[in-house]
């Protein structure tokens, strides 16, 4: 389906905006197109393979949304700031799909069960590079920005492979995962739609902290997902980082309430520490799970974070642009797909 036939990845109900959205959208989808291309066809086929596979493109959108905070909403910086920060993310998944061992992403064979993981993981340096060279032409600023990000996002991805030792808090452990991975680029993309669309320094503030928390509440509302979910109409078969031991939200949750002397706790303590392969098993530990006041909390957390999101928008004036963030908290706070 072509950008201008999809539906945005925000949720934006004025035509007008949602026309210059979806033009500026489509011209970075072509310049994302010639940013992958390489002197070697080789590289360019490896480098094009997932932005190929589609995606929802809601990183570069969110920096056309928030440029229309400011007077430059149409600047060639917005469109160039739209494709770093969507190159960057590309370039994460290929390295995520390494470490993850994943066979498809996006419908499609990943780059590492289609080549190999040298291949994958170079693909992701390429486009990293390709990433910072644009940044470059966006001033020092801008690339210190980016440099900072980078580096939450790989401490994001580090820490996701390193269990919280004794005295740390499995809760904040996870939070501060899911912020480094997902918030942290999200914010940027906020960020830098404000700052190259002309806004003031209070929209610019406003609207990465709300990208930051907004962006974590969608992640962490997949954990919930994971869960809740009876199908696999979310795009994620249900219980799937459950069987694979991911740590999520709910199970956290779970285990810090988790009293052995009920019958159901101890039951789902003792499926949660075994293997899951077991379809039986891992259908009986979700229905446990679902039926534990833990899903509760971590909605009830989803949903305050969500509403802290909204009030940060204050700073930006009433309109489509603002109607169209708080929407998108909403959805974040209700989603079921």
């Amino acid at each position: 389906m072509s950008t201008s036939q999809a539906s945005l990845a925000l949720p934006v109900t004025d035509p007008a905006l949602e026309q210059r959205l979806r033009s500026r959208l489509q011209i970075v989808e072509k310049a994302l197109a010639d940013h992958v291309r390489s002197r070697a066809p080789f590289v360019t086929e490896a480098a094009s393979h997932l932005l190929d596979a589609g995606g929802k493109r809601f990183r570069p959108l969110l920096v056309l949304l928030a440029a229309e905070c400011g007077d430059r909403a149409d600047s060639d910086d917005v469109i160039t700031a739209a494709c770093v920060v969507e190159l960057t993310h590309l370039a994460s998944l290929y390295h995520d799909d390494v470490m993850d061992e994943a066979d498809l992403r996006r419908g499609a064979d990943s780059a590492n069960a289609r080549w190999d993981n040298h291949v994958a993981i170079l693909t992701g340096d390429f486009l990293f590079s390709r990433s910072s060279e644009l940044t470059a032409d966006l001033g020092a600023d801008a690339v210190r920005i980016q440099a900072q990000t980078f580096t939450r996002l790989v401490e994001g991805q580090i820490l996701e492979t390193v269990a919280p030792g004794p005295e740390d808090d499995p809760i904040a452990h996870h939070l501060d995962v899911v912020a480094g991975k997902t918030g942290s680029l999200i914010a940027t993309s906020a960020r830098y739609g404000a700052r190259f669309g002309g806004a003031t320094r209070e929209v610019e503030e406003a609207l990465t902290a709300y990208g930051e928390i907004v962006g974590m509440a969608f992640q962490l509302s997949d954990d919930i997902l994971d869960i809740a979910s009876e199908s696999d109409e979310s795009g994620k078969t249900p219980g799937t980082d459950l069987r694979e031991g991911v740590p999520t939200l709910p199970v956290l949750y779970f285990r810090r309430a988790a009293d052995p002397a009920d019958p159901d706790d101890a039951r789902l303590l003792e499926l949660l520490d075994t293997d899951l392969s077991d379809d039986a098993a891992l259908a009986e530990a979700l229905g446990l799970l679902r039926a534990h006041r833990a899903m509760d909390e971590a909605r009830r957390y989803v949903v305050g974070e969500a509403q802290r999101a909204k009030e940060l928008l204050r700073a930006v004036p009433q309109g489509p642009v603002r109607s169209a963030l708080e929407a998108f908290a909403d959805v974040v706070a209700t989603r079921t797909a």
